[in-house]
């Protein structure tokens, strides 16, 4: 498994959600509540995406792990 790749893609990802947050908070048009509910959903599939790749690392190292005995 090329976890490295993943890691790569999954930064994109993630740096795209960070361009799409910005334009949120830089928008003087909402207010707070406005921005806080445009932020959830953006702030939730970040840590989904941060969570992905700690299991896809976890099973990489247990299966490496299993591959060394």
């Amino acid at each position: 498994m090329n976890i490295e790749f993943i890691e790569n893609k999954l930064g994109e990802v993630i740096k795209e959600l960070e361009k799409e947050v910005m334009s949120i908070l830089m928008d003087e048009s909402l207010d707070k509540g406005q921005t806080n509910l445009r932020m959830k959903p953006l702030a939730s599939t970040k840590q989904i995406l941060e969570n992905a790749l700690d299991s896809i690392k976890m099973v990489d190292k247990l299966n490496q792990e299993d591959l060394a005995k």
